[in-house]
């Protein structure tokens, strides 16, 4: 099968649908399918043989953060190029409703189209005040895919219609097969995500951090991520701060080395979230996880079964639950053993597997239609939203 697929935010900045774009396009190579990415990307960034650049990106905030998409003229002109050159037999667009690659791409495309929406925002007016826009486009869309329940309600309350779930996905096994660091052992909490992102939470982790060290002095925060470190720290009292590590930009196997090292993984973020892939990285490395009680996060984490969950934005109850986990080995080895069982769910061989029938779903569809125009002419080709190339 000849699979296109349309990434919105620029591939030189980490996140996590970047992240679930390119482990979804390589488990399909894997496969034997051909697989094209188009994404933003600026010029002198390294790309993987699949990725096609569509050009330099610019920053929009967007969904409480600030988004680097690519949208405009020019960029509808290499989205064009980009599916006449690919003639692919289904195009999978994400985040479709931002103005970016995949809202171009669903107003150029032809044929099976499948959408993935990754937002959880049910107050969103921006969406609101869209929709006449977007409404051609979407109707064009022959399947939809939520990567949470949360997701899904942000589609149906705003757009109408509805999606299939089917989870962000994980290479379980290459976080659990990762080998600790011994530098990064030993009464250790972590923290990945842009640390100048207020809503990844690290004020809120910077506050507790106080309460947790008058009850385990030698405990040590370990922040992976960019951003500005000074600035960070400005929250934390002077005394404390050579407890505190910043690791910056770290590549995928210092991550998973990461998570499979550290005691505790914090994850308070304060909003904003569908889904949560890092818990579920966490999960695979069998690193316990304590994380705000967000009803993305509760719902990867089987509401509490899988990690523990704090009351969100509350610096007393994160430090509470931290120092009373860190202070129970046997909660801790608990929460290894449920986590790691836990997350097979999210493994690519599943979640790969669910996106896969989704697009045999529609091209089967597709040709159905097709045979029925030339019996019955080009209505019911339209009745279906199928246009012909």
């Amino acid at each position: 099968m000849r699979i296109g697929i349309v990434c919105p935010y620029s591939w030189d900045v980490p996140g996590g649908v970047q992240f679930h774009i390119r482990d979804l396009a390589e488990y399909f190579i894997r496969l034997g399918h051909e697989v094209s990415v188009l994404a933003p990307a600026d010029d002198d960034t390294p790309l993987p043989p699949y990725v096609v650049s569509a050009g330099r990106a610019v920053p929009v905030p967007y969904n409480g953060s600030v988004a680097r998409l690519n949208f405009g003229f020019l960029s509808a002109a290499r989205v064009r190029r980009w599916l006449h050159d690919g003639a692919f037999d289904v195009v999978h667009v994400h985040e479709p409703t931002s103005p970016s690659l995949g809202l171009l791409t669903c107003w150029a495309a032809q044929g099976p189209m499948v959408a993935t929406f990754h937002t959880s925002n049910p107050r969103s007016k921006a969406m609101i005040a869209a929709y006449a826009i977007l409404q051609a486009a979407l109707e064009k869309i022959s399947a939809r895919i939520a990567v949470s329940e949360y997701a899904r309600r942000t589609l149906v309350e705003h757009l109408g219609g509805d999606a299939v779930v089917i989870p962000n996905g994980v290479d379980v096994d290459f976080f659990a097969k990762a080998q600790p660091r011994p530098e990064w052992q030993g009464d250790t909490i972590g923290f990945i995500g842009r640390i100048d992102e207020p809503r990844k939470g690290l004020p809120v982790l910077m506050k507790a951090f106080p309460d947790i060290l008058a009850a385990r002095p030698r405990t040590r925060l370990l922040v992976a991520g960019r951003g500005d470190e000074e600035e960070a720290l400005e929250l934390l009292p002077a005394e404390f701060r050579s407890q505190v590590e910043f690791l910056g930009m770290i590549s995928d196997e210092d991550k998973a080395r990461f998570l499979r090292s550290i005691d505790l993984y914090v994850a308070p973020n304060t909003g904003g979230e569908s889904f949560g892939i890092i818990l579920v990285e966490a999960m695979s490395a069998g690193a316990p996880v304590l994380a705000a009680d967000l009803d993305a996060f509760a719902q990867v984490l089987d509401q509490g079964a899988a990690g523990e969950l704090f009351t969100n934005e509350d610096p007393e109850a994160l430090a509470e639950a931290a120092v009373r986990l860190l202070q129970n080995p046997d909660r801790l080895a608990e929460l290894r053993e449920r986590g790691s069982a836990h997350v097979r769910r999210f493994d690519w061989s599943t979640v790969g597997a669910d996106i896969l029938s989704v697009y045999e779903t529609v091209t089967a569809g597709a040709a159905a239609v097709a045979a029925a125009d030339d019996d019955r002419g080009p209505g019911l080709r339209a009745r279906f939203g199928l246009a012909r190339d």
